[in-house]
C-alpha cells in the first residue's frame, strides 16, 4: 500500500513537474517569438523612417543643388547683360547730343538696381553669409533685407550659443525664408519678431506676427493642397530634421514654434 502510495505521489509529482516544464516552454516560446516579431516591426519601421529621410535629404540636396545653379547664373549671364545694356547706353549718350538726359539718367539708375537685384538674389540663393557667418548672422542679415524692403519693423533675439552644422544651418535657415516669405505674402503683418534659443540640445525657435496667421489644422489642411508646395516644403525640412512645427493663435496675434534637436 505504501508502495503504491509512493508511486502515485511520484506519478502526480512527475506529473506536475512535466506540466510546468511544458507552460514554461510555451511561455518561453511566446516570449520569443513577440520579441522576434517586435525586433521585425522595428526593424522594419527604422527603415521605412530611413527611406523617408532619404527621399527628403535627396530633394533638399536636388532643391539646393537647383538654387545654386540658378544662382550661377543670375549672376553671370544675366548680370554680364544687364553691365552690357549699361555700357550701350552709355554709348548712345555719347554718340548723341539730341537724347534725353533725364530718360537717360533715369534708365542708368533703373540699370543699376536691376545689377544690384541680381547681385543679392545670387547671394541670397547660394547662401554665402550662411556658409561664412553662420547662422544666427544670415537670419540677422535676412531680417534687416526684409524690414528694408517690406516696410515691416523685423525685430531678432539670436540665442548666440556655438553651435554649427551647415548641412543643418541650410534647412533651418530654407525653413525661416519659405515662413518669413509666407507672412510677408498672406499675412499683413506689419510687425515680425524672431526668438531661438538653445536648450537640452535643441534648438528653439519662435516666430510670430500681428497679421492673419495659420492654426496647426489649417497649416495641416493647406499642405496638401495644389499651391500649397511652400508648405510642404517646409513641413519636409522639418521631418528631415527630425524636428517639430506648431502653428498657434496668441493675444496679440500668431506664433510659430519650431524645435530641432542638435548636438
Amino acid at each position: 500500500m505504501d508502495l503504491i502510495s509512493i508511486d502515485i505521489r511520484l506519478f502526480v509529482v512527475v506529473g506536475i513537474a512535466a506540466m510546468l516544464l511544458l507552460f514554461i516552454s510555451f511561455l518561453l516560446i511566446f516570449i520569443f517569438t513577440q520579441r522576434k516579431k517586435l525586433q521585425y516591426q522595428n526593424s522594419l519601421q527604422a527603415l521605412n523612417e530611413q527611406q523617408k529621410n532619404q527621399l527628403i535629404e535627396a530633394a533638399i540636396k536636388s532643391e539646393e543643388t537647383e538654387r545654386h545653379r540658378i544662382a550661377e547664373e543670375l549672376h553671370d549671364e544675366v548680370g554680364a547683360i544687364l553691365a552690357s545694356s549699361k555700357l550701350h547706353f552709355h554709348s548712345i549718350k555719347l554718340g548723341t547730343g539730341e537724347y534725353n538726359e533725364s530718360i537717360y539718367n533715369k534708365a542708368r539708375e533703373l540699370l543699376d538696381e536691376g545689377i544690384k537685384k541680381v547681385r543679392n538674389m545670387s547671394h541670397s540663393l547660394h547662401s554665402a553669409i550662411l556658409q561664412e557667418f553662420g547662422l544666427n548672422e544670415a537670419i540677422s542679415h535676412f531680417a534687416s533685407k526684409i524690414a528694408h524692403e517690406s516696410l515691416i519693423e523685423v525685430t531678432t533675439q539670436l540665442d548666440h550659443e556655438c553651435y554649427h552644422d551647415l548641412k543643418n544651418d541650410i534647412s533651418i535657415y530654407r525653413i525661416i525664408q519659405e515662413l518669413f516669405n509666407n507672412i510677408i505674402t498672406h499675412a499683413k503683418a506689419s510687425k515680425i519678431h524672431i526668438v531661438s534659443e538653445y536648450t537640452d540640445q535643441q534648438l528653439l525657435m519662435k516666430i510670430s506676427h500681428n497679421g492673419k496667421g495659420l492654426t496647426q489644422q489649417r497649416f495641416e489642411e493647406l499642405r496638401f493642397e495644389k499651391n500649397g508646395l511652400g508648405l510642404k516644403n517646409i513641413q519636409n525640412r522639418v521631418i528631415f530634421l527630425k524636428g517639430k512645427l506648431l502653428f498657434s493663435v496668441q493675444e496679440t496675434g500668431y506664433q510659430i514654434d519650431i524645435c530641432i534637436p542638435v548636438n
